[in-house]
């Protein structure tokens, strides 16, 4: 991967993978949807909003009109939250060059189908592309810091999957390679329902021994959807599945997790949204893991029962009581 890299998406996230790709000598483009912001990235130099203090490396140049963006680039990295994914997918399709290799780091489902994103990328920009998907456990900040960081990236291209992991590496940021798209994609969604369980035990005061059974059994959920979804059960034990899983759910970096955090402190889910200030991705991951699983018929106790937090069923306290109020079983 020699050329301009498009990252579209100035948020937390997208500005920190713009930076780790301009410090590793790439020329970037960054575009975000707000011209407003855009203007003020060009003007400052840093993403005072998100990420204050770091100051954007020469090659790192914002863009505000999307066709620019695009048009100067070889490879394009999708940086949006999953509920934009799709909108900004057919915004792309019409501007795509052929050439042109398509990557994305939002983690979630589509909000209007259900699919899965590279599900979506191959409906709207063809089956033929090269795709890759970024993820594993990555606290923007701690990137834009330049501070140790490991990430998977899986592609349906090795050529792609190869050329996207070395834009990438460096001592700071260890990337490392997969075929499995459905795997590390489903990995990046359900860690970030099970982060508000998380959060909405250690809200409660529940302690340390019902945040390390939630964390097992949640593994267990996204071991049994992605077996049911023809995914590499391996590909859960690495970074982008039980790496992302822990981090998200241990550390209040995490937005899903502070979300929980808020529900279980008795926070309305309005107020614990308004305060977190960030697309919390899990209020709507919530609902289309939850419909995933009732459309194969899948057992996903804790899944549930955030999607019935998260839709105002029950209250934090409820949720808990249901889960532990299931019936005994064996663990395996």
């Amino acid at each position: 991967m020699s050329g301009t890299i498009a990252v579209l998406g100035a948020g937390s996230w997208g500005t920190a993978l713009a930076l780790a790709l301009a410090r590793n000598g790439r020329d970037v483009r960054l575009w975000g949807h707000s011209p407003e912001h855009t203007a003020q990235l060009a003007a400052d130099r840093e993403n005072r909003k998100h990420l204050p203090g770091t100051r954007f490396p020469n090659t790192l140049i914002p863009e505000a009109d999307l066709h620019q963006a695009v048009a100067a680039a070889a490879d394009i990295l999708i940086v949006v939250p999953s509920h934009g994914f799709r909108d900004l997918l057919e915004r792309l399709a019409p501007i795509l060059k052929p050439s042109q290799r398509l990557a994305w780091a939002t983690k979630g489902l589509d909000a209007r189908s259900g699919q899965l994103l590279h599900e979506v990328a191959d409906e709207l920009v063809g089956p033929n592309r090269p795709l890759a998907v970024l993820s594993g456990p990555s606290f923007a900040k701690e990137v834009a810091q330049g501070l140790p960081t490991a990430v998977t990236i899986a592609a349906t291209d090795d050529s792609f999957g190869k050329d996207f992991a070395r834009a990438f590496h460096s001592e700071s940021f260890r990337v490392y390679t997969s075929r499995d798209i459905t795997g590390v994609e489903l990995g990046g969604a359900v860690k970030n329902v099970l982060a508000v369980a998380a959060g909405v035990s250690d809200g409660l005061g529940f302690g340390a021994n019902a945040r390390a059974g939630l964390i097992t059994r949640g593994l267990a959920e996204m071991m049994r959807l992605s077996q049911a979804l023809k995914a590499d059960p391996q590909t859960i034990m690495g970074l982008s599945g039980v790496g992302d899983l822990i981090l998200t759910c241990t550390d209040d970096q995490s937005r899903n997790r502070r979300f929980g955090l808020a529900l279980g402190q008795g926070n309305s889910i309005d107020e614990a949204v308004a305060n977190i200030g960030q697309t919390v991705e899990a209020v709507r991951t919530a609902r289309e893991v939850y419909k995933l699983a009732q459309r194969i018929s899948l057992d996903m106790p804790i899944c549930e029962q955030v999607y019935y937090l998260v839709t105002g069923e029950v209250d934090a306290e409820t949720a808990v009581r249901n889960l532990m109020a299931r019936a005994q079983k064996a663990e395996f």
